[in-house]
């Protein structure tokens, strides 16, 4: 089994994922490190591929030296997810602001629709009012033909 996880492990080394983000703290990770190779214990992240297996014939200072370049990798990594998360925040803002752009330009165009419509009623009103003076004046030139015969 421990040889399963080993390929697993090697499979996502490429992949920077935090399975538990939310007590994540690279300086508390590097004092803790630093800590037990102070105390000459090996850190618990010495199982994984990165420290190889004959992790007992190294020296402290090849294992530390694995682990700063684990560090400095890890930091480059981080510091891409920062930037990727930076670049994503400003699309956010951007798409943030043409929405609210879009908000303001509908609520404009709703105005005018709503004043075209109130218009619109309006000249039919008028239109209705006009219709009907006709139909009165024409009844009344039929009526004044009449006389006239």
């Amino acid at each position: 089994s421990s040889k399963i996880r080993n390929l697993e492990v090697q499979s996502a080394d490429d992949v920077a994922v935090l399975e538990d983000c939310t007590d994540f703290s690279l300086e508390k990770t590097i004092s803790k490190i630093e800590e037990k190779l102070e105390r000459g214990g090996l850190p618990d992240c010495l199982d994984d591929d990165f420290v190889p297996s004959v992790e007992n014939e190294i020296g402290a200072e090849a294992q530390i030296r694995c682990l700063k370049a684990k560090l400095r990798v890890m930091q480059e990594e981080l510091d891409s997810v920062v930037c990727e998360c930076r670049k994503k925040d400003d699309e956010s803002q951007n798409l943030k602001s043409r929405l609210k752009d879009t908000a303001e330009e509908n609520s404009r165009l709703q105005r005018t629709i709503s004043m075209q419509h109130s218009q619109v009623e309006k000249y039919k009103m008028l239109s209705q009012e006009a219709n009907k003076k006709s139909e009165v004046l024409q009844q009344e030139v039929i009526a004044l033909e009449k006389v006239l015969q």
